[in-house]
């Protein structure tokens, strides 16, 4: 299969090939601080069911189910937000210099 990013051969066809990956990982570095809002979501959730119904009275094997829909909630931000930035990569974001083809660079 042809990689969507650039057209080279790659091995399966869901993957982009090895340098449209490298260059994605090097420009996604720039939005590491992503992680902190699903990480943030995830804390709010476990917090306020798995500590907050035990107070309400509420029995501790039902709180505890706190703890699982927190980190269905960092799963979900973390995919969605890998997602969203994969599409914006793919729609022009700016690229380093050194990833230009040679007969770009000035």
């Amino acid at each position: 299969m042809a990689c969507p990013r650039c057209a080279a051969a790659t091995e399966a066809d869901d993957r982009w090939c090895t340098a449209c990956e490298h260059a994605y990982d090097g420009w996604s570095r720039r939005h590491a601080t992503d992680i902190l809002w699903s990480l943030l979501a995830g804390t709010i959730i476990v917090s306020s069911i798995a500590i907050g119904l035990p107070l309400l009275g509420v029995d501790w094997i039902i709180a505890a189910t706190g703890v699982f829909a927190g980190f269905g909630t960092l799963i979900g931000i973390h995919r969605a937000n890998r997602r969203r930035r994969r599409r914006q990569f793919l729609a022009g974001a700016a690229m380093p210099r050194a990833y230009l083809p040679e007969s770009t660079r000035s």
